[in-house]
This record gives structure tokens, C-alpha cells and sequence, in this order.
């Protein structure tokens, strides 16, 4: 796997949420070798034993479980672990969600069916507002609590944990509550991990406006998910092979020092992942 993503051209890798413990020893091997170096870990990486998929959201931190919060909070130490051993800079984080009917994926529904802004998207949109400024609070309360021992490992390894724009409404945080939690966990330590693909779906669903955030977020952007989309919510596809008309322009917003990692579906092809390269030399390495 390693070596199939180095002979794409790629010098830095992110070792995803669905790697599994017993796949750690080769990987580790490669590295003290000499022949993969690694940007990020993806919480939770390893996947944890119990669980046979890749599941980043096994566990969750805004969980009204006490024991789920306690799992969150050790399998993700673990992460920050494995990636100080690995000398990856970054841990991207998944928060958790609010306790709600899942509103994103009938709005996709809705959209490829052409009802996008139709009273029945408008009704289940706004109903979907209401419910989640709510009932996110104590959810947000919990996911503070746990992030409390995580941030002290992060600066213990010296690591910068990435919270995650997410793709679902429901999940936390949502972008009008990131910038707050930021600024309440006070931390060099912890900054925004932007996803083009989430973003992207969230504009092209009506709830927000791509440039607009990336613009506001910005200077505290520690890293990106690189991928496109294709309307109206298929992403993980190559950049400049799905639907984003202003990609370039929204890369060129990242700061100058954001870690970008590609993130691609796994049914992408060679081909075509040898073509988005292609075109994003031309463009970003003049």
C-alpha cells in the first residue's frame, strides 16, 4: 500500500482510520527504513481490535456513554502515540455528533432528485436548524471534557491535533461553533483541519458559503483534505476531476504552511489520480 501511493508520485503519507493494529509493525518497519515518511494520523489509527471497519466514528466524544467517552479519549491517546513513534506532525480529529434524525443525507436526496430549495427541503432544512442549536450545547460540553486529557498528550509529543470541518449537519463542530470552541481550548495545540470535500457538499446544500468560511478560518488552518466533488455530494474525487469550479482559487486561500493531504476514494484509478497531479503541477509548481 505504501509503496503503491510513493509510485504516485506522493512523498508524504496520511495513514488513514481504517488501519489495523497487526499492519503497524510493517509500517514501521518501512519507516525506520528510511523509505515512507508521514504527515498525519487519522483518529483513530490503529483501528481499534473490536472493530472490523474503518470507523472513525466507533466512538464518539459527544456520547451521553461515559464508558464510549473513555474509549474515545484512550483510542485517540493511543493515535497521538503512534504518531509521535512515526514522527507525523498531525492527529485529525472527529468530534462526535448531535443526538438527532440524520437531516444530510436526505437533503442529497432531495438535491439529485432537482427539489434543492423546494418547501419540502426548506421545511426539513430549517426543522433540522432548530433541533440542532438545541440540542448541540451539552454536546459540545462533553466533547470539551474529553479534549482536555487529549490536549495534554498532544503537547506532551508535540503534536497538533486537526478538528475536522465535517461533511454532516449533524455532526460537531458545526462551522459557526468551531471558532468558539478554538478559542476556549486556548491551545498551539489544536487548529481547524479543512475538508474541500465536506465544505464543498455542506455550500452545494445550502448551509454555507465555501470561500466565505475558508476565508474567515483561515489563519487558523493547520491542514486540508484535498479532494473535488461531483454534485452534490460524491467527493473524495481528484482534484480537478469533479465539479469545483473554484478550487484553485479556494486552495490558494490555505495558508502557506497548511499540510495538504490528498484524501481519495479507493475506487479512483492510477490514471486518474496520475492526471490530477498532472494538472496540479501545472498549476501550483511553476
Amino acid at each position: 500500500m505504501l509503496r503503491e501511493i510513493k509510485a504516485l508520485g506522493f512523498d508524504l503519507v496520511e495513514l488513514g482510520h481504517g488501519i489495523r493494529i497487526s499492519l503497524m509493525p510493517g509500517i514501521q518497519k518501512m519507516f525506520e527504513a528510511g523509505e515512507v515518511r508521514f504527515s498525519s494520523l487519522h483518529n483513530f489509527c490503529p483501528l481499534p481490535v473490536e472493530v472490523m471497519t474503518a470507523s472513525p466514528d466507533c466512538y464518539e466524544m459527544s456520547s451521553a456513554d461515559r464508558r464510549e467517552r473513555e474509549r474515545a479519549i484512550k483510542q485517540t491517546l493511543q493515535t497521538i502515540d503512534f504518531a509521535e513513534r512515526l514522527q507525523a506532525q498531525f492527529v485529525v480529529l472527529h468530534c462526535g455528533s448531535v443526538r438527532m434524525s440524520p437531516i444530510t443525507d436526505e437533503l442529497v436526496e432531495l438535491a439529485k432528485t432537482d427539489q434543492l430549495l423546494s418547501r419540502k427541503y426548506v421545511r426539513k432544512k430549517v426543522n433540522a436548524v432548530k433541533t440542532r442549536e438545541q440540542r448541540a450545547p451539552m454536546y459540545l460540553e462533553r466533547v470539551k471534557e474529553c479534549l482536555k486529557p487529549i490536549l495534554e498528550r498532544t503537547a506532551e509529543k508535540k503534536i497538533r491535533l486537526g478538528i475536522e470541518g465535517r461533511r454532516g449537519y449533524e455532526e460537531i463542530p458545526s462551522e459557526r461553533e468551531l471558532p468558539a470552541l478554538l478559542d476556549e481550548l486556548a491551545s498551539p495545540h489544536a487548529g481547524y483541519w479543512h475538508d474541500m470535500g465536506h465544505i464543498q457538499v455542506k455550500e452545494n446544500l445550502g448551509f454555507l458559503e465555501h470561500a466565505e468560511w475558508l476565508r474567515e478560518i483561515a489563519p487558523r488552518t493547520i491542514g486540508c483534505h484535498m479532494q473535488d466533488v461531483k454534485w452534490p455530494a460524491q467527493d473524495h474525487q481528484p482534484p480537478f476531476l469533479g465539479d469545483m469550479k473554484n478550487l484553485e482559487t479556494l486552495t490558494r486561500m490555505l495558508p502557506a504552511d497548511c499540510q495538504i493531504v490528498w484524501e481519495l476514494s479507493p475506487r479512483r484509478t492510477a490514471e486518474e489520480i496520475a492526471q490530477s497531479r498532472a494538472i496540479w503541477n501545472e498549476r501550483f509548481r511553476r
